[in-house]
């Protein structure tokens, strides 16, 4: 993949602003990024998040780690350079979320602290939050409800995150959660509290 920059390529402006769009759908336009080993519960805490915040009228969306690969992202690999891409890609496409108006919500590994500041710059300071599921690893691998950690385990997934792939704990998240502790609830109780600071 190039990263050329193309000059036949022009930046249009909206006529619409990004306040406009905020403020159309009376919130503050946000990406919670859950990262955290899988099975860590990044996806479940995301999409009952979703729930909660569409109960109480806000506008949301879930970007989540292996949906996208079945999409957008079906051509990259678990090379540590296609990981990479996948985190940006799904970072600008939060930032387009974000600018519509949108609280994105996002259910990644992503396991580097580099990639996670690249989200951070590409999405912007004042939008993104970081939200570290530190459940433990020994917790992640006697979940493997997708049998992964067996597999890699037993050779034969290369590369996987907490057993031949490192994976690199925010140094100062927003707010730390971690499922062996907290159940669903507790959880969700602590997002909405800590979310009350953001949302209006």
């Amino acid at each position: 993949m190039s990263q050329q920059p193309n000059t036949n390529i022009v930046r249009y402006g909206s006529h619409v602003s990004a306040d406009e769009h905020a403020r159309l759908l009376g919130q503050q336009p946000l990406t919670l990024w859950f990262t955290g080993l899988s099975a860590s519960g990044k996806s479940t805490l995301a999409y009952a998040l979703e729930h909660v915040l569409m109960n109480v009228g806000r506008a949301c969306y879930v970007l989540d780690g292996d949906n996208v690969r079945h999409g957008l992202n079906r051509d990259l690999g678990f090379s540590s350079e296609d990981r990479s891409e996948n985190v940006r890609r799904i970072a600008e496409v939060a930032k387009l979320m974000n600018e519509a108006g949108l609280i994105v919500i996002t259910a990644f590994i992503s396991p580097m602290i580099a990639d996670r500041s690249m989200a951070k710059h590409i999405v912007g300071q004042a939008c993104f939050r970081e939200i570290y599921v530190s459940t433990p690893l020994s917790t992640c691998e006697a979940r493997d409800p997708k049998g992964l950690y067996a597999k890699a385990r037993a050779g034969q997934l290369a590369e996987f995150t907490g057993v031949s792939a490192i994976y690199e704990p925010p140094l100062l998240p927003d707010i730390t959660l971690d499922t062996s502790h907290e159940n669903l609830q507790d959880n969700l109780d602590i997002l909405r509290s800590w979310m009350s600071l953001d949302l209006p």
